[in-house]
């Protein structure tokens, strides 16, 4: 019998986009994962989570959401290729379903500005903190208000990721010198000291210098995806193994979805060293039946690992 056919590895860069794009009715490709031979699994996506703030810089969740192509929060039809009328790039502050908004955060908003009855908000802190923010000022404009969201610095910047094949991309073409010429220009000393630099080599250095090469032709790629991709590790300390991946409630194993490079850190503004969130590689597992939710949320695996500190 032949050997299975690895699956082909999909990198994802970030790209601008506008406001009306990222909105959940367009299913923007942030990790929008459907599964093409599954009914139960036309809309999938996957939600990765983590706190910014110090001391924690971690909190790491991973939610996946599946779907039918008919269901009670999407229409059946694809999207329209462009924004709804009259929204441009206002920020949405309101769910088709009537649903409103945190000013702050995105999540929902129940509770309203007994002021002006615009302004919407998850709780009473993200209500304060919008209010140090201009809503003080604001609030007696409320006609303005579902338009103009000041930036709290509270969450990522949000992009869309755009997919490219890896194997579409081909590596330069570098002559290599021949490997007598080099040696007999160098001297026996320096030769001598070269070979036993290279012996003493450690694996940890192999396994960066391997990350190195193998991202080196899409250096700006902040996704790996694919399911049941071979990983890759940026260092030879806190490699899971099998046991270490816990598997789905439904008693299916788990198998790796994607990894999210160290490239991303670049553009979410998170760049305090030793004061935010940091990374190696974050590794998500999924599990392997992506077993049906009906119309809930199922918590998936993420395993990170960070740098090793002898790189």
């Amino acid at each position: 019998m032949a050997a299975p056919q690895a699956a082909p590895v999909e990198l994802g860069f970030a790209e601008e986009a506008p406001a009306w794009r990222l909105r959940s009715e367009q299913f923007p490709s942030k990790v929008y994962a459907p599964l093409p031979d599954r009914d139960d699994a036309f809309h999938r996506a996957l939600f990765l989570f983590c706190c910014r703030e110090p001391p924690c810089c971690a909190g790491l969740r991973v939610f996946r959401n599946q779907l039918p192509r008919k269901n009670d929060f999407y229409s059946y039809e694809p999207p329209p290729d462009g924004p709804a009328p009259g929204t441009g790039e206002a920020v949405c502050l309101q769910l088709q379903s009537g649903a409103h908004l945190c000013r702050v955060c995105g999540c929902l908003g129940p509770k309203a500005c007994s002021r002006c009855h615009k302004a919407y908000y998850c709780s009473r802190e993200h209500q304060m903190r919008d209010w140090r923010m201009g809503h003080k000022q604001a609030c007696a404009e409320p006609d303005h208000l579902d338009h103009v969201v000041p930036d709290h610095n509270f969450l990522f910047p949000e992009f869309e990721i755009v997919i490219e094949s890896e194997d579409e991309f081909v590596p330069e073409v570098v002559e290599k010198e021949d490997d007598s010429d080099i040696t007999e220009s160098m001297g026996e000393a320096l030769e001598e000291e070269l070979d036993s630099m290279a012996k003493h080599e450690s694996e940890e250095d192999k396994i960066f210098q391997k990350f190195k090469t193998q991202i080196a032709v899409e250096p700006e790629q902040i996704l790996r995806y694919g399911r049941g991709i071979t990983p890759i590790w940026i260092s030879g300390e806190n490699i899971p193994h099998a046991k270490d991946i816990p598997d789905c409630p439904c008693g299916a194993k788990r198998i790796l979805e994607f990894q999210v490079m160290p490239q991303l850190l670049n553009y979410l503004k998170a760049d305090s060293l030793g004061h935010s969130v940091d990374w190696g590689i974050l590794t998500v597992f999924t599990c392997a039946e992506s077993c049906s939710l009906g119309s809930g949320y199922a918590e998936e695996f993420v395993w990170k690992q960070d740098f090793a500190d002898t790189r």
